[in-house]
């Protein structure tokens, strides 16, 4: 009986596994993740984890995995995968051979090197960490938030809820200006301010200190303010080290085509860790419901059961941040040529161009305005036309 087996746990890899059943592969399947933990979702762990509203995300019960025959091994991070005898070794000793290897490895927060070991500073990635960083929260603490994109900004709104004085530090010239551009980082900037977050733009962390515990943090401007908790969010790196010396190309993360595959066969690598061949490019998309999408394409591939001339998706996101739901619809560029056909102070739209077509939508506060562009982004619709529009 044929065996596939997923490295990785989390949306992607679970996405994968539940998508090979529906294409009707009736063989083995092996998730396996290094984290103890059923399979969670990530995304509510910068929300609702910080605010207290949960204190788990478990993505599907056990018993789930049993009615769908999916064996599960858990607690033990892949080490190494040898490509020639189809074999993964794992932490625990063990080894797996495969007929298919899906990489769903996902992403590990970056680090700020050379800052001292102190308690109170937080990165967050794993359940363990946000309730660590939860317990650390408590009214009139200071917290000092390094790194203004989605989490960054994410943490400093579930943070003000439990009535904390936050500092959120951004070295670009607004939040969010590498991911939609400074024209709407700028109206992001001001729904932060707006809530009492302490906005610090156009600096970073020079370092902290403390006697074992955080209590200073000095900036690159020489400016120093007082901390009781330190959230560190600057960004994340593929997980690809051990896939070194495994034959499969990588890159900024692992190298696919437009389905998943690698350039070793019988190797398949999907979400966040997986930079697939998207027109001229290949790129990783580090977004919630891409997990999905690309689960069912590889699925398909890997079966033959897909339909090969399937529209693409219109890639989406979401952040929500206080009581306001970012989104954004299409493929989002920092560099685009960005016109706001809507600004009523929390709530705004922002249409995106690109060589004279609508190449995205962003939206906060605003749903319907946002979900009903997604023919007319397929469709690369002139600019013109849609500006006109609006205008009525």
């Amino acid at each position: 009986m044929a065996r596939i087996v997923i490295v990785g746990a989390g949306l992607s890899g679970l996405r994968a596994a539940e998508e090979l059943r529906r294409a009707g592969f009736e063989g083995e399947i092996v998730l396996a993740g290094g984290e103890a933990h059923l399979p969670y979702d990530r995304p509510p762990l910068s929300k609702e984890v910080i605010r207290g509203d949960k204190d788990e995300t478990t993505l599907r019960p056990a018993e789930f995995f049993t009615e769908n025959t999916i064996d599960l091994k858990l607690g033990s991070p892949a080490l190494s995968v040898d490509t020639a005898s189809k074999t993964v070794a794992f932490a625990d000793g063990s080894e797996l051979t495969y007929d298919d290897l899906i990489i769903a490895t996902g992403l590990t927060p970056r680090r700020i090197g050379g800052l001292p070991e102190l308690s109170g500073v937080h990165v967050l990635r794993s359940i363990e960490e946000a309730l660590a960083l939860r317990a650390d929260l408590a009214p009139g603490k200071r917290a000092l938030i390094v790194g203004a994109g989605f989490i960054g900004c994410e943490l400093a709104s579930s943070m003000k809820s439990h009535g904390v004085d936050v500092v959120l530090l951004e070295p670009q010239p607004t939040p969010l200006a590498s991911v939609l551009g400074t024209t709407v980082g700028a109206l992001v900037e001001r729904l932060h301010r707006d809530a009492g977050i302490d906005v610090r733009v156009g600096v970073g962390l020079e370092t902290l200190s403390g006697d074992g515990v955080v209590d200073t943090a000095v900036l690159g401007d020489g400016s120093e303010i007082a901390v009781d908790v330190v959230a560190i969010g600057v960004g994340s790196l593929p997980v690809t080290d051990w896939l070194a010396d495994s034959g499969i190309e990588l890159g900024n993360g692992v190298l696919c085509d437009t389905v998943g595959r690698t350039s070793v066969e019988n190797v398949w690598a999907i979400g966040d860790v997986a930079a697939w061949t998207i027109g001229e490019a290949r790129k990783r998309v580090e977004h919630w419901s891409n997990a999905g999408d690309q689960a069912k394409i590889l699925a398909g591939a890997l079966t033959g059961t897909g339909d090969a001339n399937a529209p693409a998706q219109v890639p989406y996101f979401w952040s929500d941040q206080y009581d306001v739901k970012i989104q954004a619809l299409g493929t989002v560029s920092s560099t685009d040529q960005v016109h706001i056909v809507k600004d009523d102070g929390r709530k705004f739209v922002a249409y995106y161009e690109r060589d004279g077509v609508l190449a995205a939508v962003v939206g906060c506060g605003s749903p319907a305005a946002v979900m009903k562009m997604r023919a007319k982004i397929a469709a690369g619709t002139p600019i013109a036309e849609v500006l006109e529009a609006a205008a009525v």
